[in-house]
Order: structure tokens, then C-alpha cells, then sequence
């Protein structure tokens, strides 16, 4: 058996709308997230965690903003479908561990929706996804409210 670990990192901006998608989760806000898909910034940095974790590049190779087939798609998809070339590859994931940036909206609320949602797209126990999140105290573009940061850690095994 063979276990490998990957990171992922993942910021979008804030712009017009009236919620965010994290985690899977329709959190009402504001703002909304620019992205050429639902901008699941969570989701993003766990599947580019994933995919380099297994050496298969990043969500932009497989997922690119140039291809319209991509435009607005849900995040979950994306994630379950990576969950799959990793299966192909004969890799699985074993734990997650997932840090949101941002000063708003409130992520500790959402939270166990979003590790919930995340474990059961990668077949994993609720207890295996950590899903946490911290401010930057006012500081640099999170700070003042331009967007949002997602930061993930992900081990994986072959089998």
C-alpha cells in the first residue's frame, strides 16, 4: 500500500449575488463568488488537493474555465467525478482536513452540512472530513470582504 498526501488552494472573488456555494452548501449572502462555475472555492481546493495528491495535475486541466461545459456546474459533480479518476487510478481517500478564509458570511453555522455533504460524495465517514474556518483578522483582500480563501489537505491510499 502506498498513502500520499495533497494540498490544494483555491480564492475567488466576491461579486454580485445573493448567496455563496461552500461546500455544497447555498449559504445565503450578499454577494455572490465570480467563477465560471457555481465558485465552490471549498470544493475547488479539495479537488486540486486530490488531484495532486495523486499526480493527475489540478481541477483546471480537467475542469477548464475555457470549456462551456463547465459554465455554472455544480461543484459537487466535479468533485465526485475527481473521487473518480482517482478510483480509476486505483488510489481512495482516507481523511480531509478543510480551512475557509473569509471574514463573511459565517461558516462555523454550515459547517457539518458542508463535512457532511463532502463525505458522502467521497464515501468517507462524516468523523474523516474536518471542515473549519478562520478570519484574517481585517487583513488583505479576505479581510475586507473582497473574497473568499480555501485551503485543503487530503490523504490518500492505493488499495
Amino acid at each position: 500500500m502506498k498513502i500520499r498526501v495533497g494540498q490544494g488552494v483555491d480564492v475567488h472573488a466576491f461579486g454580485p449575488g445573493d448567496h455563496v456555494m461552500l461546500g455544497g452548501v447555498r449559504i445565503p449572502h450578499d454577494k455572490g463568488l465570480q467563477a465560471h462555475s457555481d465558485g465552490d472555492v471549498a470544493l475547488h481546493a479539495l479537488c486540486d488537493a486530490m488531484l495532486g495528491a495523486a499526480a493527475l495535475g489540478d481541477i483546471g486541466r480537467h475542469f477548464p474555465p475555457t470549456d462551456d461545459r463547465w459554465a455554472g456546474a455544480n461543484s459537487r459533480d466535479l468533485l465526485q467525478e475527481v473521487n473518480l479518476l482517482l478510483r480509476h487510478d486505483g488510489w481512495s481517500v482516507v481523511n480531509v482536513d478543510l480551512t475557509l478564509v473569509c471574514e463573511q458570511p459565517r461558516i462555523t453555522p454550515h459547517a457539518q452540512h458542508m463535512q457532511a455533504n463532502i463525505a458522502a460524495d467521497l464515501d468517507l465517514d462524516d468523523s474523516d472530513v474536518s471542515v473549519k474556518a478562520t478570519t484574517t483578522e481585517g487583513l488583505g483582500f479576505s479581510g475586507r470582504g473582497e473574497g473568499i480563501t480555501a485551503l485543503a489537505i487530503v490523504l490518500i491510499k492505493s488499495w
